[in-house]
């Protein structure tokens, strides 16, 4: 007993889905049925939108719907058309439907992802259903008992089935793969595809247009009759304007509002000018809709690219950040050598100054204070003590650099304005290396005597911080630089690379150089952008 009740629950939940499914199918054909018109066959694209949006388990349940909307119209129709009319009636157009979309979707990979749709493959079966609708249409007309003497002109008849139907889909089926999509987005949940919905731009703008520019041309159109062809062709404007802002979406929504407002200013339901803007909007709708699919697959490129670029800029960053992590813990090694050095040396020269000679004494220790300043030099250039101990505006002011500059009889000044302190140690060490750079390279041709650097710091929108190096040349300071000394020890404290150096370290960090020639000098300006990324 148990286990046949266990077994009854999935299969009553089953029936109960696929005769919920079946009913509410059948009621939306009676609904669009009723909104169908000879040349606007909206039917045919909601038969279309449902095949493509529903699992196949449940297609068998479609086709009972469609067939008992079916059979009562044969049964009402059977004294008028007769029982072989009656009976070809009884056949839902789905069926005919079914291999088509089945075929697309298996073998023509209508949707290639979850996400995406393949847009020369849905106009094709789009097509093809309207042809197979038209197809449909005429054998039942051929079936149905005419009054004698009437004529039927069926290429005419044709034509205007095939752009009825073919219009129908595209009013339709566009739109409903457009909110398809937005659900997939929302992963399934129906709150978040609600929210999505609503705040869509794409959505915003078609309601612009719904309440604004398309009921003022329809209202154009109804009060003057000659300007009404004018205003129903012009209706393929917001079709292209959404395709371009918003790609293959923007085009089926306003394909469905350009096409509804056609059918509003119709003034008979075989009006000429309006199958004519019709055919004007169908070819529109069409287009677009493979435009914006391109539109679409390249902004999803473009978008991978920007990915790509951003992962590529962090990893950068956090290679330089290692790399300085890596000589900050170096530099930190040679310190503590060159203070055991000095330990060791003040051990030494105690122990030994009695049996020593009193002269020896001081060559000693002019040798030991010299091998301790290279190592402290060493160290500095590695990553600056002072930067480490005091911050980067004391490290500019009063560090190796500074010093060595002032030494050799260069005039440096820095002026450092902004919360630095909000910036991360990287970009700390980024401005202090490109000042170094930027130094060096303005001193190796010899001809400048006055370097003033500027930092300026701002945190409006993304952090951001501009190095500005100007070096100039003093006629009076410029022949007392000792020129022997002071290349050499900005070559051991820089890279060598000069400016391609200062330009890379720039496009580590988002930013870019900018160089301009003074009166008495030259300029340059590097612009750099906090990282975002964690961890840098």
């Amino acid at each position: 007993m148990r286990g046949g009740a266990m077994q009854d629950g999935p299969w009553a939940k089953a029936l109960l889905r696929n005769a919920a499914i079946t009913a509410t199918y059948c009621a939306a054909l009676i609904l669009f049925r009723q909104l169908s018109i000879p040349h606007w066959i909206i039917l045919t694209g909601f038969h279309l939108s449902v095949l493509l949006l529903t699992r196949y388990k449940y297609w068998p349940a479609l086709i009972v719907g469609d067939a008992a909307r079916l059979a009562y119209v044969s049964i009402t129709c059977y004294p008028q058309f007769g029982l072989l009319w009656s009976l070809a009636n009884l056949i839902p157009s789905i069926c005919y439907f079914i291999p088509v979309v089945w075929w697309f979707r298996e073998r023509w990979h209508l949707f290639p992802a979850r996400n995406s749709v393949n847009m020369p493959a849905l106009l094709l079966c789009s097509l093809i259903v309207a042809s197979l609708a038209t197809a449909v249409t005429i054998g039942q007309i051929l079936l149905t008992p005419l009054q004698p003497g009437y004529v039927l002109q069926y290429g005419e008849l044709v034509a205007r089935l095939i752009l009825g139907n073919f219009l129908g889909i595209l009013t339709v089926v566009p739109i409903s793969l457009a909110f398809r999509q937005l659900f997939i987005e929302a992963h399934g949940r129906w709150r978040s595809w609600a929210y999505e919905v609503v705040e869509s731009r794409l959505l915003f703008e078609a309601a612009f247009l719904a309440t604004t520019a398309l009921p003022l041309l329809v209202w154009i159109g109804l009060r003057d009759a000659h300007a009404r062809e004018a205003t129903q062709m012009a209706m393929f404007l917001p079709v292209i304007w959404l395709a371009l802002r918003h790609g293959w979406q923007g085009a089926a929504v306003g394909g469905t509002l350009a096409s509804f407002a056609i059918m509003v200013m119709m003034p008979a339901r075989n009006d000429h000018a309006t199958l004519q803007a019709e055919t004007l909007i169908a070819m529109a709708i069409s287009t677009m809709l493979l435009v914006g699919a391109r539109i679409a697959v390249l902004d999803r490129r473009a978008e991978k690219v920007r990915a790509d670029m951003h992962l590529a800029l962090a990893l950068a960053q956090r290679n330089v950040h290692m790399g300085e992590a890596q000589m900050r813990v170096t530099a930190q090694a040679l310190e503590q050598i060159r203070e055991t050095i000095d330990s060791a040396f003040h051990t030494m020269l105690g122990r030994s100054r009695h049996p020593q000679p009193a002269g020896d004494d001081g060559s000693y220790r002019h040798k030991a204070l010299n091998t301790q300043d290279q190592l402290f030099r060493v160290a500095d250039s590695l990553y600056p003590l002072t930067l480490r101990e005091r911050g980067l505006s004391a490290a500019l002011r009063e560090g190796a650099l500074a010093r060595t500059l002032a030494e050799a009889g260069v005039h440096f000044w820095c002026d450092v304005r902004g919360p630095l302190s909000l910036f991360t140690q990287s970009i700390h060490m980024a401005i202090y290396r490109i000042i170094g750079e930027a130094c060096a390279e303005a001193c190796v041709s010899q001809d400048i005597s006055d370097i003033l650097v500027k930092v300026r710091c701002g945190v409006r929108g993304r952090m951001w911080a501009v190095v500005q190096v100007d070096a100039r040349a003093n006629p009076v300071h410029l022949p007392h630089i000792q020129w022997g000394e002071l290349l050499p020890r900005l070559r051991r404290s820089t890279s060598g690379l000069g400016h391609k150096a200062i330009t890379d370290r720039a496009a580590t960090f988002e930013g870019h150089v900018r160089e301009r020639q003074l009166r008495k000098g030259r300029r340059l300006i590097v612009l750099l952008l906090n990282p975002t990324h964690p961890g840098d």
